[in-house]
């Protein structure tokens, strides 16, 4: 299980939100980049990459902080936050990134993730974040009626690489991730499942890890800033239960 640390962008600065609020916004870090080698120093094998300005904006805000990391640190990242066509997927792609992650437009313009994940094979993911079970979209701030397993499911013949399933009730909050939804959403599907939102503790990567699903990874982000979590020790965990 691959341990993906979050490095969440707003005004050009490392930040966390508490339950997707942008007016609820701690920044740890306002060099992004110093915090990205900071977890490739630890031993992370990955990286997460939200622009929370761009998710609201609908096209990519913090560009700048993001081709610095990527130009710096030599582990594969993910983005996602304001990728909304072709264009901006294969502008990014084409940039160093390993992986877009595509959120609201899986919602809008579901035909547009069927043509990228063809297009760029392995380096398209889908990002569905869920308050009580229902997708939000827009940097979370639009509910939609679209419920995670449908949306999912509708997904399953498409080649995307991964989706990536947040709890927006629990994000930033570290109260623990929802263990059992994220469960049931990857028996639900074959599409490898990565659980972000409220990973706080050594304990609860070990709960992913025993959930009676086979996950990819889980996302952290608070956790890691705070102290909570030790990521040398977090991936130690995750690679000796393996």
């Amino acid at each position: 299980m691959i341990l993906y640390p979050a490095i969440d962008l707003k005004d050009g600065q490392a930040v966390r939100l508490l339950h997707g609020d942008m007016d609820k916004t701690t920044v740890f870090n306002d060099n992004p980049a110093a915090q990205a080698l900071e977890f490739v120093d630890a031993g992370c094998e990955w990286l997460h990459l939200v622009d929370l300005n761009g998710a609201f904006a609908g096209e990519p805000v913090n560009a700048t902080p993001v081709e610095e990391i990527l130009k710096q640190c030599k582990v594969p990242a993910q983005l996602g936050g304001g990728i909304r066509d072709m264009k901006t997927i294969e502008s990014w792609l084409t940039k160093g990134l390993a992986r877009v992650i595509l959120g609201t437009v899986a919602v809008e313009n579901p035909d547009l993730v069927r043509e990228a994940a063809r297009a760029f094979p392995g380096q398209v993911a889908v990002g569905i974040d869920a308050r009580n079970g229902r997708v939000a979209t827009k940097g979370w701030a639009t509910e939609t009626d679209v419920m995670v397993t449908d949306l999912a499911k509708s997904f399953e013949d498409a080649g995307v690489a991964a989706i990536i399933y947040t709890d927006i009730l629990r994000d930033g909050a570290m109260k623990g991730p929802n263990v059992q939804a994220t469960a049931d959403l990857a028996n639900a599907v074959s599409i490898p499942v990565i659980a972000s939102g409220g990973v706080s503790s050594l304990d609860d990567l070990r709960a992913l890890k025993t959930c009676g699903a086979s996950l990819n990874g889980a996302i952290s982000g608070r956790a890691l800033y705070d102290g909570a979590i030790d990521l040398k020790q977090a991936l130690a965990v995750l690679k000796d239960e393996a």
